[in-house]
C-alpha cells in the first residue's frame, strides 16, 4: 500500500487538496465493484460496492483469493487463465461477448462485466478489476427475462407431448405461469357447458371462493365474465381503481392489486381462461402478455389433441360396435328365419288348424321372434348399417306433418313455410329415413338462426337432375328443398358439409354425422344432393328423389302385410342357395308351398354346376334352365352371392336374381352395386314376404 500511496502522491492535483484522501473517496464512492488483486489472486483493497455486489460485509473481502468469487463449475479454467494472464498482464475488457457470472457469498450467481487494469506500468503489483452488475440493464433484463419465459414454454411444451393425461397439463399451467412471471396467484377456469358459469380447473395461490373445484358465475360484473364478453385478453393495472366490472373484496383482502387474464379458445370459440394476479401494482405489460398467451395457446392445442383423440376413439369404438352388431345380426337374423319359418308351417299344419291352444302358443312363439327382428333392427339402426325399406311417399302429407310437429318444438321465433301444390307428384324412398333426413336439415337450419328466422320447405316435380348436379344418375325426379335465412356458409364449409364428422357446432352440439347421414339416405336411394349456401344469405338444401311413376300404387307396407301372399306364376323353376342347412329347409318349404320347383344347393359351386348340367340336359342354350336365382349373399368360404348372381346372368341373361341377406352391410354393399333389376330381401323373412320380393321382381 506504501508504493502505492507514493504512485498517487505524485500525481499532480490543485493546491491544498489532500492526494491521498481525493483517490481513497473516489475508490470508496465509485458505483462499480472495485478489487485490487496481487499477483498470487489475493483481494488486497474492495470498495463498498463490491462487497455489495458479491454480498459480503465491508472489510469481508480483504485477505480473499478471487477464486471464491468464481462458481466451481469454471474455477480450474479461471485458475489457469489467471497463471497465464498474470505472466503477460494488459487492460482487458471481459464479458462483452460472453456471459460471465460472479459467486455471491450465499452461493447464488450474478451476471456481470469485468475490465482489468494491470498497474505494473506504474511501478505497482496490482490489477485492479472492476466488476459491473448488467443483469440490472433493461435489454439484458428483458432478454433474460424471454429466454425465462422461452424455458417454461418449452416445459410445458415437452410436457404437452410426453403425457395423454390432461388433468396433468391443467395441473402444471397455473405453476408454470406463476414461475414464469413470478407472481402470486395463477388459475385455469373452464366454461361448464350451459355457459353459467366457470369452473376452477386448477390453479396456485387460490383466494377464498376460488378454490379448485369452485363456480364463478358468468356474468359481465365479474372478472372471469368480463374477460369473456371481451373476448381478448384483459389488463387490470390496479384492482383499486378498476371500475368495468365489480371486485370481489377478497383479491384487496388478500393483496392482490394488478391481474392479467386470455381468452382460452378451441377452434375460435372461448372455452375458458388463464388469469394470473400479482400484489404489485402495474406489473404486466406486452412481454407477460405475450407469454400467457403463448401457455394458452398450448393448453388449448392440448385440449384440442384430447378431444380429437377421445372422438377418434369414440368413432372406432363406434366401427367396432356396428361390425360386432352387423355380424351378430347377420347369425340372429338367420335363427330368427328358422324359427319365423317353422313355426309359421306348425301354424298351418292341419294337425294343429282345430287345436286353440296350440296355435296360441305358435302365436306367442311368432309375436316373440319378431320381437326379436325389431331388436336386431335397432342394434343396426345404432350402428348406421339399416337396410332402406322404399315406399310410395307423398311429399305434400309428409312436409305438412313434418312442419306441424317442428312447429310445436322449434323455437317460436322461426316461421315455417311450405310451398307444394296438390299435384306434386309422390317419390320412391324409404319413409322413415326421408322424414329423418328432412329433420336433420331442420335442426341444422334451427342452429344457424339463434335469433329467429324462417324455414321454407318446397316440394315441385323437377323433371330430369338439373347441369348443376353432379350426379351420375338418370329419371324423373322430385326436388325437396329447405331453405333457411341464417348465416349461411363460407365455401370451405360448403365443400366439407358431407363428410363425416365435419362440423361447425360448438363441442357437445353436433356430431358432424347429420349431413354425412343424409347424403348417405339420399345416394342409396338413386337420388342426388345440392347446397346453395353465402355467408350472411341463408341455406338452400335441395334433395332430388326419384319420382314414382305408377300413382295407382300406394299402398303401405303396413297394408301389404295384411294381404295375402302375392300369387306367383305355378310351377316357378327356382334355384335357392344357402350355405346354412336349417335355413335352406325353410326357403325349401316356402318356395314349395308356393308352388315353385325347386332345387337347393349349399354354396355358388355347386349351383352353377347344377345350372350347367341341366342347361345341357334340357339343351336350353342360353336359355335358362331356372327363372329365379335366390341366394344368399354370405355362401361360406367359397363364391360369394352377388358373384354368383353376376356368372349366373352371364350365362343366362334372362334370369331373374334375387338376394338375402341378415347382414344389413352385406345388403347396403349389394344395394348400391348391384344392377336395378335386382331384388334384395333382409333376413328374417316371412313367406308373404318372400312371395312379395319374387311378384316385385318378376313384374
Amino acid at each position: 500500500m506504501a508504493d502505492a500511496a507514493r504512485h498517487l502522491a505524485a500525481l499532480s492535483l490543485p493546491s491544498g487538496i489532500e492526494e491521498g484522501s481525493v483517490f481513497r473517496s473516489l475508490f470508496i464512492a465509485y458505483p462499480d465493484a472495485l478489487l485490487l488483486v496481487d499477483r498470487a489472486g489475493a483481494i488486497v483493497l474492495a470498495n463498498p460496492s463490491a462487497a455489495a455486489l458479491l454480498g459480503y460485509d465491508a472489510g469481508e473481502l480483504a485477505g480473499l483469493n478471487v477464486d471464491v468469487l468464481v462458481p466451481d463449475s469454471i474455477r480450474p479454467r479461471h485458475a489457469a487463465y489467471r497463471e497465464a494472464y498474470g505472466r503477460a498482464p494488459r487492460p482487458r475488457p471481459m464479458g462483452t461477448d460472453m456471459e460471465l457470472v460472479a459467486k455471491r457469498k450465499d452461493g447464488s450467481e450474478v451476471m456481470v462485466e469485468i475490465a482489468l487494469s494491470p498497474l505494473q506500468d506504474q511501478g505497482l503489483p496490482f490489477v485492479v478489476a472492476a466488476i459491473r452488475d448488467i443483469g440490472a440493464y433493461p435489454r439484458v433484463k428483458q432478454a433474460l427475462q424471454r429466454a425465462r419465459y422461452s424455458d417454461h414454454l418449452a416445459q410445458l411444451g415437452r410436457l404437452a407431448v410426453d403425457t395423454r393425461d390432461l388433468n396433468v397439463v391443467l395441473e402444471q399451467v397455473p405453476r408454470i405461469a406463476a414461475a414464469g412471471l413470478q407472481v402470486e396467484v395463477a388459475m385455469v377456469l373452464l366454461l361448464e357447458d350451459n355457459g353459467l358459469a366457470f369452473r376452477v380447473a386448477s390453479g396456485v395461490g387460490n383466494v377464498a371462493g376460488e378454490e379448485i373445484g369452485a363456480h364463478i358465475a358468468n356474468r359481465p360484473d365479474t372478472p372471469p365474465g368480463y374477460v369473456l364478453s371481451q373476448g381478448r385478453p384483459v389488463v387490470i393495472a390496479d384492482y383499486r381503481e378498476e371500475r368495468r366490472f365489480a371486485v370481489p373484496p377478497h383479491y384487496l383482502d388478500a393483496g392482490l392489486v394488478s391481474a392479467l387474464a386470455v381468452p382460452l379458445s378451441d377452434r375460435g370459440r372461448v372455452i375458458g381462461m388463464l388469469s394470473v394476479r400479482s400484489r404489485e401494482a402495474r406489473r404486466f405489460g406486452d412481454e407477460e402478455l405475450r407469454f400467457l398467451e403463448s401457455l394458452s395457446n398450448l393448453l388449448a392445442t392440448s385440449l384440442q389433441r384430447v378431444q380429437t383423440e377421445e372422438a377418434l376413439a369414440h368413432a372406432q369404438r363406434l366401427e367396432s360396435v356396428g361390425q360386432l352388431t352387423g355380424g351378430i345380426a347377420h347369425d340372429f337374423n338367420n335363427l330368427l328365419t328358422v324359427i319365423q319359418g317353422n313355426l309359421q308351417v306348425l301354424e298351418e299344419l292341419p294337425a294343429l288348424a282345430q287345436d286353440a291352444h296350440a296355435q296360441q302358443l305358435v302365436a306367442a312363439a311368432l309375436r316373440a321372434s319378431r320381437r326379436g327382428a325389431e331388436l336386431t333392427g335397432k342394434l343396426l339402426a345404432f350402428s348406421r348399417r339399416q337396410m332402406l325399406q322404399p315406399d310410395v311417399v307423398d311429399t305434400r302429407a309428409l312436409l305438412h306433418s313434418l312442419a306441424d310437429m317442428l312447429r310445436r318444438t322449434l323455437d317460436q321465433r322461426i316461421h315455417i313455410a311450405i310451398d307444394t301444390g296438390a299435384d306434386c307428384p309422390p317419390v320412391l324412398a324409404d319413409p322413415v329415413q326421408l322424414e329423418s333426413a328432412l329433420l336433420n336439415i331442420a335442426i341444422n337450419a334451427r342452429d344457424a338462426m339463434p335469433e329467429g328466422g324462417t324455414l321454407h320447405f318446397r316440394a315441385e316435380d323437377c323433371g330430369a337432375l338439373p347441369a348443376a348436379v353432379q350426379a351420375q344418375t338418370q329419371g324423373s325426379f322430385v326436388a325437396l328443398s329447405i331453405t333457411d335465412t341464417g348465416s349461411g356458409m363460407a365455401d370451405d364449409v360448403k365443400e366439407r358439409a358431407f363428410e363425416p364428422f365435419f362440423t361447425t357446432k360448438e363441442a357437445g352440439r353436433g356430431t358432424g354425422l347429420g349431413l354425412s347421414t343424409v347424403y348417405g339416405f339420399v345416394k342409396q336411394s338413386k337420388g342426388a344432393i345440392a347446397i346453395e349456401s353465402q355467408p350472411g344469405a341463408g341455406t338452400t338444401v335441395t334433395l332430388y328423389l326419384p319420382r314414382f311413376e305408377d300413382s295407382g300404387h300406394a299402398a303401405s307396407p303396413a297394408a301389404e302385410d295384411e294381404r295375402a301372399d302375392a300369387p306367383l306364376p305355378r310351377g316357378l323353376r327356382v334355384m335357392l342357395v344357402e350355405d346354412d342347412a336349417e335355413v335352406r329347409k325353410v326357403g325349401h318349404t316356402f318356395l314349395v308351398t308356393l308352388g315353385c320347383t325347386v332345387e337347393a344347393a349349399a354354396n355358388g359351386e355347386q349351383a352353377l354346376a347344377s345350372m350347367r348340367a341341366e342347361a345341357q340336359a334340357q339343351d336350353h342354350g342360353a336359355s335358362a334352365p331356372f327363372d329365379l336365382l335366390l341366394s344368399d349373399i354370405a355362401l361360406g368360404a367359397g363364391m360369394r352371392g352377388t358373384q354368383l348372381a353376376t356368372e349366373a346372368q352371364q350365362l343366362f341373361p334372362r334370369l331373374a336374381i334375387l338376394l338375402m341377406s341378415g347382414f344389413s352391410s352385406e345388403l347396403l354393399d349389394a344395394d348400391r352395386d348391384m344392377p336395378a333389376s335386382w331384388e334384395l330381401l333382409p333376413k328374417p323373412y316371412t313367406r308373404a314376404e318372400l312371395a312379395r320380393a319374387i311378384a316385385r321382381l318378376l313384374g
